[in-house]
């Protein structure tokens, strides 16, 4: 799969495709049903499957301060499109100059000229250009005498549900693995490279590796049974925090990760840590030895809590 980032490379490499635009924040079913459409239509046609995606997403932009939490990030999301055999991500900056293209100016010098577009795929709840003038029923209009054709999708639905980040977003906050899973199409996940923590929770027993988050607000926060991966071909148990350490009178959001039956190095390593079942919200401790008394019972409720689903899925 080829990844262009921003508008100047994509130009020097200007070929004719299939496109979809969107944010495709997490990446879920209803996004898998876009893609396929994408793939088939391209594969019918000769063309290159394309979807194109901006940074920072455009509520982002807008309203940082209000913005919601990311279901993936940017590397994250690569990787699903790529698991979809999709040909060719274009990541576009979403900056000034893009937010004040008129939607003529959209789709000559962003559809056409840069993307070379045939086919356009897009959702139902498409808007873009300057104060979002531009739509589905504009793409019709214009797509005949600018030559090339465009389609909307239906949105997808699970159990009466319309499938969104959103609703996603909503059951991760609530603590629902079960529907998250089932709406996104697999279990959830958090990434990221580990870095050096204050040792902490070595010095109590419970080495943990510590994944850098940067500016990702997580949608999650709690303890979790789950699975790492990044670390051989297996994936490894473990339990999983996602919080702000009330005992330490932490106040940004860490990832901390306690590998089961495992104590090597992990130092600059990138993993792929899955969030299989919730078993309790942050807590709030007044001691360390509390604290020690309940991370205890944490791995004992993990462990119960990942028999069960490897009994589940056998």
């Amino acid at each position: 799969m080829e990844f262009i980032r921003g508008l100047h490379n994509l130009q020097r490499q200007r070929k004719c495709c299939v496109a979809t635009i969107g944010n495709f924040d997490g990446v879920h079913l209803g996004h898998h049903a876009v893609l396929d459409q994408v793939k088939e239509k391209a594969k019918t046609a000769g063309l290159l499957s394309t979807v194109v995606i901006f940074e920072p997403q455009p509520i982002e932009y807008f309203a940082p301060d209000k913005a919601p939490s990311r279901l993936t990030r940017l590397r994250e999301k690569i990787q699903q499109f790529s698991v979809h055999d999709i040909d060719r991500v274009v990541c576009l900056r979403f900056d000034e100059k893009m937010v004040n293209l008129s939607a003529a100016e959209f789709v000559d010098e962003i559809l056409l000229g840069a993307l070379a577009v045939k086919k356009l795929i897009v959702g139902d709840d498409f808007r873009f250009a300057k104060n979002r003038e531009g739509d589905y029923q504009y793409l019709l209009s214009v797509a005949k005498e600018k030559e090339f054709e465009v389609s909307m999708t239906q949105s997808f639905t699970s159990e009466s549900e319309r499938i969104s980040s959103t609703l996603i977003r909503e059951a991760l906050a609530n603590g629902d693995m079960v529907k998250a899973t089932r709406l996104l199409g697999r279990p959830y996940r958090i990434s990221g490279r580990v870095v050096h923590g204050d040792k902490r929770g070595r010095e109590l027993g419970f080495a943990t590796a510590n994944i850098e988050l940067h500016r990702y607000l997580s949608p999650v926060k709690g303890i979790f049974s789950g699975r790492v991966y990044g670390l051989g071909e297996e994936a490894l148990d473990a339990v999983v925090y996602v919080g702000s350490r009330p005992v330490y009178e932490g106040k940004r959001v860490i990832l901390e990760v306690h590998l089961l039956d495992f104590d090597e190095d992990l130092y600059g390593r990138h993993l792929q840590v899955e969030l299989l079942e919730k078993l309790r919200g942050e807590g709030d401790f007044s001691s360390e030895e509390e604290l020690v008394k309940q991370v205890q019972e944490d791995i004992k409720n993990a462990r119960q809590s990942l028999k069960l689903n490897n009994t589940n899925n056998n």
